[in-house]
């Protein structure tokens, strides 16, 4: 189980991590909370259902590259070749779409950070050596966790210039002395996460 999701009876998947482990996934996910920003301030469209289907978000993609690769424009890419009508429909678009979708990467970054700080590290044996805490996720809180590694990946390849096709083992053959290597580990080792999570989830 160590460094990788396996299936639990009835639904969900577990994980053992260690201290290490641990302290990378929440640190890379308050991250990404501080990157998608905080939620909108109690008001009438926080506390009245219909205030809130209503609210406004912005018309313009970010500017930040790594927020414009988690809130894509849904008529082309931002900077595309698009016409005057498909830049109107994208903008109504993300107006009425984007503070739901932010409010959803937030609450899938929180459960992390939440199901995280819920385990006991028991600081290992006599030895020295490092003990894992296995953590257990529901079917839900997998979904939620689906979410924010995907989130992450896509952050994170952003930073790193890192196309679709770019070849994984060309990454694993960056020298050590190269400043991307230790965000590079980071995405590779996100995607074994995020590839077994899904087959836990499928079998």
């Amino acid at each position: 189980m160590a460094g990788h999701f396996e299936p639990l009876p009835g639904g969900g998947a577990a994980v053992a991590l260690d201290e290490v482990e641990v302290s990378i996934l929440r640190s890379l996910a308050v991250q990404l909370l501080e990157l998608i920003g905080p939620g909108a301030d109690q008001g009438p469209e926080e506390t009245d259902p219909l205030a809130r289907l209503f609210a406004e978000g912005p018309s313009e993609p970010p500017a930040d590259p790594a927020l414009a690769r988690l809130f894509p424009d849904a008529y082309g890419a931002p900077g595309s070749e698009q016409d005057a009508q498909a830049r109107a429909y994208a903008a109504e678009f993300r107006r009425y779409t984007e503070n739901d979708l932010r409010a959803r990467k937030r609450d899938d970054a929180l459960a992390v950070v939440h199901a995280l700080d819920s385990l006991t590290l028991d600081g290992g044996d006599d030895s020295g050596d490092d003990s894992d805490a296995v953590l257990r996720l529901s079917a839900d809180e997998c979904r939620q966790w689906l979410g924010a590694l995907n989130d992450l990946r896509l952050a994170i390849g952003t930073r790193l210039e890192i196309g679709d096709e770019d070849d994984s083992d060309a990454l694993f053959r960056l020298p050590d002395e190269d400043p991307r290597k230790p965000m590079v580990m980071a995405y590779l080792w996100l995607g074994g996460l995020q590839e077994t999570l899904v087959e836990s989830l499928m079998a």
